[in-house]
């Protein structure tokens, strides 16, 4: 019965929080930090890069569709699945060297990130019945994102390659794997299945409020594509427009960024509802994508940093539990369906950032369509009267 309380407290909170640390912030995020040294390297050219971000982001559509079907049940296996595949694949990195090597792997480590995503969200949200935790689950993301970021640096310090970094990055990424691992598994041994439920009256507000679940799951889609351009190309911008060793620190901002703004979004929520919160958030994050289009200059991007990488989980810790409590509404894993909504904006942003940038030969025109995309999803949130 000890380790049953303890699992009520800190542990399964940390553990979830771990869980997109290693799954989302190394699996899926470290390689926009490394992608620059692997390009100087010449293991990677620009479209070879380009190949294995477009990898990614099908990786994990796909892996968001796969788990549509997931019941709660099977969350902690899914879970430690992903960790354990997660931690293979940054360290398979470790000693690749070809292009088409790299591009499998990040195809499968967006599956991965997929997975640790809806099946850490079940876990903690249904299966443990914690959905007060989601902030601290949601941090997750920006932790892993700021943790691999200074780990790239710290390896820079050396002058270690790529492929060192990436070893240390997997040792590490284990490391916390293990003790996430450790405490999934207790859960099964000591605790029943809960029986955990949205309350009806908080799913019937939701959906009255969305009018169902679809134009959620239509903001969340356009929520992924108007931050993942920012996402992707940040780097890649400010080296281009500053050159030195800027570009990781920023990087690291912008996952730093987004910890607080986690238990930040989820206050403005409980205060002012689903709808003007989300509506908040997407047109903060808008006026963030568009800063670097506004000024050139370091201030610029690390404050494009700071206000994309503090509501880009915002808008997940808001819109998560929202999908949870609308899942009694619908036969279909919501919170999969979610993430695949996601996934397709986060394909559909690059795809429309290399037309626009081949037109126009520069990135501000990706910048405006990404900040537009997320000004109509806040129009989308706008509150109806009584409604919110």
């Amino acid at each position: 019965m000890k380790s049953a309380k303890l699992l009520h407290n800190w542990p399964a909170d940390v553990a979830a929080a771990i869980i997109l640390v290693v799954g989302m912030g190394f699996g899926r995020f470290a390689f926009t930090g490394l992608y620059p040294l692997m390009v100087n390297e010449q293991i990677l050219t620009i479209a070879g890069g380009s190949w294995a971000a477009s990898a990614n982001y099908a990786g994990y559509l796909a892996g968001a569709l796969a788990m549509a079907k997931l019941s709660v049940r099977h969350a902690v296996p899914a879970a430690v699945a992903s960790l354990l595949a997660t931690v293979a694949a940054l360290a398979l990195l470790g000693w690749t060297d070809t292009v088409w090597a790299v591009v499998l792997n990040r195809g499968l480590a967006g599956v991965f990130s997929a997975v640790a995503m809806v099946a850490g969200s079940l876990w903690l949200l249904q299966y443990m019945g914690r959905p007060h935790s989601a902030p601290l689950l949601y941090a997750g993301v920006g932790m892993g994102i700021f943790l691999s970021a200074e780990l790239i640096a710290l390896g820079a310090v050396p002058g270690w390659g790529s492929l060192l970094i990436w070893r240390a990055l997997a040792a590490v990424a284990l490391l916390l794997a293990l003790f996430a691992c450790a405490v999934l598994w207790r859960s099964r041994r000591d605790l029943p299945l809960p029986q955990a439920v949205p309350k009806p009256g908080a799913a019937a507000a939701t959906a009255a409020a969305f009018a169902g679940p679809w134009l959620l799951i239509a903001v969340y889609g356009l929520a992924g594509l108007g931050y993942i351009i920012t996402a992707t190309y940040l780097p890649v911008l400010i080296s281009g427009a500053l050159g030195g060793a800027a570009p990781i620190h920023v990087w690291a901002a912008f996952g730093l960024g987004a910890v607080p703004s986690c238990f930040l979004w989820h206050r403005i929520n409980l205060r002012f509802g689903v709808r003007i919160s989300l509506a908040l958030n997407l047109l903060l994050q808008g006026f963030g994508v568009l800063l670097p289009v506004l000024h050139q200059s370091l201030w610029a991007y690390l404050g494009s940093a700071i206000l994309v990488g503090g509501t880009f989980m915002g808008t997940v810790t808001i819109a998560m539990p929202a999908a949870r409590q609308l899942s009694t509404h619908v036969n279909f894993n919501m919170l999969a369906v979610m993430t695949a909504a996601y996934g397709i904006g986060q394909i559909v942003g690059p795809i429309a950032a290399n037309a626009i940038f081949d037109y126009s030969g520069s990135f501000a025109g990706s910048l405006v369509f990404a900040a537009v995309a997320l000004w109509v999803a806040a129009v989308l949130c706008r509150p109806k009267l009584g409604r919110v």
